[in-house]
């Protein structure tokens, strides 16, 4: 496992509305780097200015050769991933993804969230692979990255492209996501759900809207959230909450009252996880913690320390999702307690993987159309 990169200098980065951060930090294998300074001609004002004008999100499209993606951790409890998306337009400081636009040559930062990958080609080579000879069903989950459902989806229909293969296979699958849009493929899930193919968890870390217009900036209203695990429910499609990330003295002290509306609204199921900064996301949080809660920002980061051995982040397995310490069994005993007393579930729930079937062979195209 590869050591955490040393962490960027912080710097100075009023926010952008609508954004969950302002900063185009560079990524870790920048080989270039570059320093503003003022050469007597305003030019450096005028560059703060621009830099700080709400930026249009760009969708790139992009064919893949492969869409399937193993996992190899221990904590999490799924084997293969679609995500549909590079990037997310939520924009949400936290989101441990964000790393991976480094890969691209794109920050982690602002790209992550104006630049988004759409994978068009998603439904096409799900289909292959599901039809190689070789492959055996496996648990599988939608969005475990970026989500699945964010705004471009409206549009491009990915997601929805890989569900209707999924359903054509009878390929059981889990799909986490913090948007109301799913409820558009109620008509999908709503059938594999009656059948053990289907589970939906919806992700809400915080019910203060105020917070959530920081914390994630372009995803649904939390409200809104509720409503869609109410949708999902009364449509018979298992549904959970993840209350993730835990973030110390930030949205922590929601935790039970998140798990209590979730399961008023038809939640049946709940996990939770601590706040991770893998990578560039070390530096991004910390220059949101001064930007946004700068009365605090030391005091939570002296707790981020405390539940990661002293470190800002843990990358180990075993550690890196629930912490160490005696503030990390507190936060687990809390969760547990919580959910023992609403009667939500917090194994995973178990979904046929009996039923697969190979998608058929989409016929070629005809040189000379039928007479009938």
């Amino acid at each position: 496992m590869q050591p955490e990169a040393p962490p960027a200098t912080l710097v100075f980065m009023p926010a952008l509305k609508g954004r969950g951060t302002a900063w185009a930090i560079e990524h870790r294998f920048t080989t270039r780097h570059h320093e503003s300074f003022d050469d007597g001609w305003g030019t450096l004002e005028q560059a703060a200015r621009e830099e700080q004008s709400a930026p249009a999100t760009q969708i790139i499209e992009q064919t893949v050769r492969t869409i399937l993606s193993g996992n190899d951790s221990p904590d999490i409890d799924f084997d293969l991933s679609i995500n549909p998306y590079r990037g997310c337009e939520h924009g949400c400081v936290y989101c441990f993804a964000r790393p991976t636009h480094s890969y691209l040559n794109l920050s982690p930062g602002l790209d992550f969230e104006t630049r988004i990958i759409a994978k068009v080609n998603a439904a096409e080579r799900l289909r292959a692979a599901l039809s190689a000879p070789g492959y055996e069903p496996l648990i599988l989950n939608i969005g475990s990255a970026t989500d699945a459902y964010q705004p471009a989806e409206r549009r491009l229909r990915i997601t929805r492209g890989v569900i209707e293969v999924l359903a054509e296979c009878r390929h059981a699958f889990s799909v986490i996501t913090k948007s109301s849009g799913i409820e558009r493929d109620v008509d999908l899930l709503a059938p594999l759900a009656r059948d053990g193919l289907v589970s939906v968890y919806v992700s809400i870390p915080t019910l203060n809207a105020d917070l959530a217009r920081i914390m994630e900036p372009r995803a649904t209203a939390p409200a809104r959230r509720l409503r869609t695990i109410e949708r999902l429910a009364a449509a018979g499609i298992p549904v959970g909450v993840s209350v993730s990330p835990l973030i110390p003295f930030i949205n922590e002290p929601e935790l039970e009252h998140v798990l209590e509306q979730a399961h008023g609204a038809g939640a049946s199921s709940a996990f939770s996880t601590v706040l991770r900064l893998p990578w560039e996301v070390n530096p991004l949080f910390q220059q949101w913690l001064e930007t946004h809660f700068a009365d605090r920002a030391a005091r939570v980061m002296a707790r981020v320390r405390e539940l990661r051995g002293g470190r800002e982040n843990d990358p180990r397995f075993h550690e890196r999702m629930q912490g160490q310490g005696v503030w990390a069994q507190m936060l687990a005993q809390r969760f547990a307690k919580a959910a023992w007393r609403l009667g939500l579930r917090t194994e995973r729930r178990k979904l046929d993987l009996s039923q697969f079937r190979r998608p058929l062979p989409k016929a070629a195209p005809s040189a000379q159309p039928s007479l009938f």
